[in-house]
């Protein structure tokens, strides 16, 4: 049973442990080491009604300094492959096992009654997690597509109120030549969607800067977006992120452009790394890490260790000015097999991975505030005056507390309600992927 079950309408949180970082506006009191302020707050009529430093409330809940987050945000996921590891695992543990796997899988499976259920099913754990906010890339090849984006519009609509959802049009960068490319382009617009591509794998040459000077012309003519996955890689000579943030600049672009992966980065020369990062900073790119996945997938050898996280410079991207967050990425699919679309999972490992720690600083916001800035969801990931009471509790104090366990006992509070949503049970997949 959990140790909290309801709230009254109007009620304080008492004596709990803020992460500083996550607050709208500065904190009232004093920071400690690890980036928190010890806080009261009352919420009333399903939003925050205050906050004022510990001791100053004398009724409602005590925290006993627990800490309080808002709701993650999830700016990076893969809803549609979700789950089909069963059906079709990647026995090469690698990037291009990977990608062969997912392809066999899409041709095979994918349809409206295959890709709702699981999707479905992605974002109840979401959501029973604490997450209030997920953007997801659609696998957008032929005819897959249409059914792809259908399928995300009736659940946008279906569980507004719950999650926000955004979607992007996802395909090779080559898949986007001719007329594929406008009919994509097109159908993200009507979705009120993104446009996306991968360009790992593909030579950084005058073909590829031919090929991205095209994708922000469509994007220009749609008034889209850009979220791309990019050099997706541990071979230093993939540089697509230096010819995206050239051509954003050369271009003037006006919309948002956010990078995933670009793992190359932490391979390269550190002169011309550190030149990409001002170009990015320069042209208002913002990038997303995710640290489960490239770490699983990349430097992976047959009877090998791997000598490097797989992961791009975080430290430097931040430090150089680029906003940058973390997220789930891929859930028990062939490019993760692990995963349960839990950001708290998430920022455990990203923290251990690139070691976020000593200080923590304001590495909090990575999976709250900067990604809901990137992302453009209005309203999410701050703990603010007014704003809605969309919350979660811990009972762990410290960060190192918070760190050490999966915290299965955190509440989620949700318009100043507990919520009483709980992660499916994998099973309710074997119908559609098979028995693990």
């Amino acid at each position: 049973m959990s140790w909290l079950t309801t709230l009254p309408n109007d009620t304080w949180l008492r004596n709990a442990r803020v992460p500083a970082a996550t607050l709208a506006a500065p904190a009232p009191g004093p920071v400690d080491f690890e980036g928190l302020v010890r806080l009261d707050l009352r919420l009333a009529a399903g939003r925050i009604a205050a906050l004022a430093p510990a001791g100053s409330a004398t009724e409602g809940v005590d925290l006993a300094d627990g800490q309080v987050w808002p709701c993650f945000v999830d700016g990076h996921t893969h809803l549609d492959k979700t789950g089909i590891w069963p059906r079709h695992r990647n026995v090469s543990g690698d990037h291009p096992g990977a990608i062969e796997a997912v392809k066999q899988d899409r041709m095979a499976h994918w349809d409206e009654g295959d890709l709702a259920p699981r999707m479905e099913f992605a974002l109840r754990c979401a959501h029973a997690h604490g997450t209030a906010a997920i953007r997801t890339h659609l696998d957008c090849y032929g005819q897959a597509a249409a059914q792809s984006w259908a399928v995300f519009r009736r659940l946008r609509e279906a569980w507004a109120g719950r999650v926000d959802l955004q979607a992007v049009s996802l395909c090779t960068i080559q898949f986007l030549d001719g007329e594929d490319g406008v009919l994509l382009a097109n159908l993200a617009a009507e979705s009120g969607g993104l446009l996306g591509f991968t360009s790992t794998g593909v030579p950084t040459d005058d073909a590829l800067r031919a090929r991205v000077d095209r994708v922000f012309a469509l994007a220009e003519e749609r008034g889209l977006d850009l979220d791309l996955h990019l050099d997706e890689s541990g071979d230093p000579a993939q540089a697509a992120l230096r010819e995206v943030a050239l051509t954003a600049l050369r271009r003037g672009f006006k919309g948002r452009i956010q990078v995933g992966h670009v793992c190359s980065l932490s391979v390269q020369p550190q002169a011309e790394a550190t030149e990409t990062i001002r170009l990015c900073r320069e042209a208002g790119i913002t990038a997303i890490v995710l640290p489960m996945c490239n770490m699983y997938l990349q430097g992976r050898t047959p009877g090998r260790t791997p000598n490097w996280r797989g992961v791009t410079q975080v430290h430097e991207l931040r430090a150089g000015g680029v906003p940058l967050s973390f997220a789930s990425d891929n859930v028990h699919d062939p490019f993760y097999c692990y995963g349960d679309y839990d950001m708290l999972e998430v920022f455990r490992e990203a923290t251990r991975i690139c070691q976020l720690d000593v200080p923590f600083g304001d590495w909090p916001a990575s999976i709250g505030a900067t990604p809901a800035a990137a992302c453009g969801f209005a309203g999410r990931g701050r703990i603010g005056l007014g704003a809605s009471a969309d919350l979660v509790l811990f009972r762990a104090r410290s960060m190192t507390e918070l760190l050490s366990r999966p915290q299965a006992d955190r509440v989620v509070v949700r318009q100043g309600r507990v919520s009483a949503a709980v992660a499916p049970d994998w099973r309710e997949l074997d119908a559609l992927v098979g028995a693990p």
